[in-house]
Parts: structure tokens; sequence; C-alpha cells
């Protein structure tokens, strides 16, 4: 008898499974999610935020698994390019953003992944588009400035932040004198786009001009990175910039061996963590520039994409976005990292309840943004390669190299 049940029931299974019943298994979808790591060891790693995300996300939707894979910041890029070469495509990625993964067909559109696109911070939706088009989710934000150690000023003699390079030169000579590194210069792979950027505003230069051209190599950039050699020769900023991330200059600043450097948000837990500048040490200020302070600041923006593949996971892919973009997760991202959010309902949020970030994100709205050509990715890479070359005797070479890079691939 009870092989004749057994019979049965295996008979009944195989039935079962021929008609299609059993459709959990069949229906059961993994989303592959690649995401740059921004925190500095185990304890911060975004991996702990993201799993958090992903294992509310798979209670909620038992048939979806989101697999989280963090990559160090330095890497991301190299590492997405490999995966897309490879054609091992990630389904969703957070970090930067690929324009020329949008030209090349590799995306979906915003509006077929995301169901309330107007909640996404406005002024980075042209960053995160291509032909009119938008494809990256505004997810991090984040807005600089100038902060200078108040404590390492009054010993120096300094009353005000600078608000020319000549007041930079002049204040960094006195700190130096007191034995501190006078300015911050990071030049080193991590991020040197962004400090870069930030001097060429100062005077009145930029990637690109406002028709889209490109302008790397012009007389107002040559200038301003000539100037950048005056301070370091002259012995007002660290050693060989070029070899310095920010994020080194930032545990410096915050254990009290820097003046000043331009710096953003993300500085603010390492300085609460090193417990070295005292309250009413920190000082922030507009971005100095060559005759005065600049009006407007970077607003970078990391975004997350959404990759096709092979076409079938649409629907999973919009069930996850929805999920993590809720302003409960941007707002953890932001008290976690200290960046600010990617949509406007957290924005407003964290404006009204956080006194300390409120300026940040009100400046947002003005922020200058790096450039949303296709070939900004190489242009990007280069400049984190070589600029700190740039700092001797001739810098236009090699403003002239990266250059020839964006107009070869535009």
């Amino acid at each position: 008898m009870r092989i004749a049940y057994r019979s049965l029931a295996v008979a009944g299974i195989v039935a079962a499974a021929a008609l299609g019943v059993f459709t959990t298994a069949a229906s059961a979808t993994t989303l592959n999610l690649v995401v740059a790591d921004y925190g500095t060891g185990p304890k911060d790693t975004s991996q702990i935020y993201w799993q958090r995300i992903a294992d509310d996300f798979h209670a909620a939707n038992p048939s979806i698994t989101v697999k989280v894979q963090t990559v160090n910041w330095n890497d991301f890029d190299t590492k997405i390019q490999t995966m897309v070469q490879n054609r091992q495509y990630p389904d969703i990625t957070e970090g930067d953003y690929f324009s020329n993964y949008a030209q090349e067909g590799l995306l979906y559109k915003v509006s077929d992944v995301f169901t309330d696109p107007s909640n996404l911070m406005p002024v980075f939706k042209e960053l995160g588009s291509y032909s009119g088009v938008q494809y990256g989710l505004p997810f991090t934000t984040s807005a600089r400035a100038l902060f200078y150690n108040k404590a390492i000023f009054a010993e120096a003699g300094i009353t005000n932040p600078p608000k020319t390079w000549e007041e930079i030169q002049t204040d960094a000579a006195k700190i130096e004198a007191k034995g501190k590194i006078g300015f911050g210069l990071p030049l080193g792979p991590e991020e040197a786009q962004a400090e870069t950027l930030l001097w060429f505003l100062g005077n009145g230069g930029a990637y690109q001009s406002a028709d889209g051209k490109w302008v790397i190599d012009s007389d107002q950039n040559v200038q301003t990175l000539q100037f950048m050699t005056q301070l370091v020769k002259a012995g007002d900023t660290e050693p060989n910039p070029g070899t310095k991330n920010r994020t080194d200059l930032f545990n410096e600043f915050a254990q009290g061996q820097i003046g000043m450097l331009n710096g953003e948000v993300a500085l603010l837990p390492m300085i609460t963590a090193a417990n070295v500048l005292k309250p009413g040490d920190l000082g922030t200020a507009a971005i100095a520039g060559r005759t005065g302070p600049i009006d407007k600041t970077l607003g970078v923006c990391d975004f997350v994409a959404a990759f096709k593949t092979d076409g079938t996971k649409k629907e999973a892919i919009k069930k996850f976005l929805d999920f993590a973009f809720q302003d409960k997760y941007q707002l953890d991202f932001v008290h976690m990292y200290l960046e600010l959010p990617g949509t406007t309902s957290a924005a407003v949020a964290l404006a009204k309840t956080d006194a300390t970030l409120a300026p940040f994100v009100k400046a947002l709205p003005n922020a200058v943004q790096y450039p949303n050509d296709p070939v900004w990715a190489q242009v990007k890479t280069q400049i984190q390669q070589i600029i700190g070359t740039a700092i001797g005797p001739d810098p236009k070479p090699v403003l002239t190299t990266i250059q020839q890079t964006a107009l070869k691939g535009s």
C-alpha cells in the first residue's frame, strides 16, 4: 500500500509540474545589484545598508531576491566597464552614471523602472540624461564648500577665511609657518575631477563651455594650474598632491593637521570620529576664486541605473527601485554617510530637521555639475590618472592630452 500511495503521489507531482501548477521556482527572479562602497571599513561598508534594503524588500516580495555586491569607490568605474565589456551585465548599479551605456542602448529609461520620476532632484535630471531622456536616478548628492580650522587660523593670525586665490596663498603660507599644511589639495585618483573643477570655476573655466564644447585646455584652465603649481612649489599644500586622495586629506583635516580645504558634508562624521577639533573650531565658507568667492559650487550626484540585460526583469527592477527610494532609506543613507538625498521629498524632510545639513541642501539647486557627454567616463578616468602631473612647469600638454580624449570620443 505504501508503494501504491507513493506511486500515486509521484504521478500527481509529475502531472502538476506538466500543468505548470508549481510556479514559485519558475517565477523567482534574482536581481544583481552592484554598488559603490561609501564606507571606510567593515563597520560602515555600504554592503550593510544595501543588504538591509534587499532583505526588507525580499520579505515584502518573496519571489524576488536581490544579490548585493559592493565595490571600492576607486575601482567602481573599472569594475562596471569590465562587466559590460564581458557582457556580464549587472541589473542595477549605484555609483557613477555612464551616459555611454545609455547611448549604446543598454539602460532602461527612468520612466520604465520608477513610478514617480518627478520626485527625483530636478537639478540633476540633465546630468542623468542622454539625448533628452533620463536614464539615471539621482540617489545621493553633495555640494562643496571651503572648510577651515578656526583654531589653526587664530594661531596663524588669520581672522577671516580667504575669498581670493591671493588670500589663499597668503593664509596658507602663514599656516605652513606654524607647522601645519596650509591648503589640502587632493589631486589623487579618488576624486581629482572634483577638486580640479572647483579650481577651474574659480577662474571662469570649466570642462565644457555653455554650448557643450570641450574647453579643458583653455587659457583659463592653464592659468589655474599654473597658480596651483605656485602653491605646491611654495610648500603651501601637502607634498605631491597627485598622490593624495580626498579621503586621505579629509582624515588629516579631521586630525587637525590641515588649515583649510575644499570639502563636503562627508567630512563631518570624520571630524566627529577623530574628536580632535573642539566645538566651534570648524568653519565653512564659499569657495575662493581668483578675484572673489565663486557664486556657484560643484554639485555631485551619484546615480542608480538599470540595465536591460535580457529584458525580462523590468517589473522586478521597478518594484525594487520604488522600494529602495523611500524617504526612510534615503535618510538612512544621509545619516550613515552624511551625503545629501537624491529625492525632493527626502531633501525637504532633511532641511526641516537638520540645521547642519540644511545650508548644503539649499545650495543644491544652483549647483554646477559634471558634463553628461557619453565620453565623460573616459575623460574623468584620465583626469584622475594624470591631472596631478599637470602640477609642474607647463600644464598645457597634460590638459591637451585630456582635451584630445574628449574630442575623439565626442
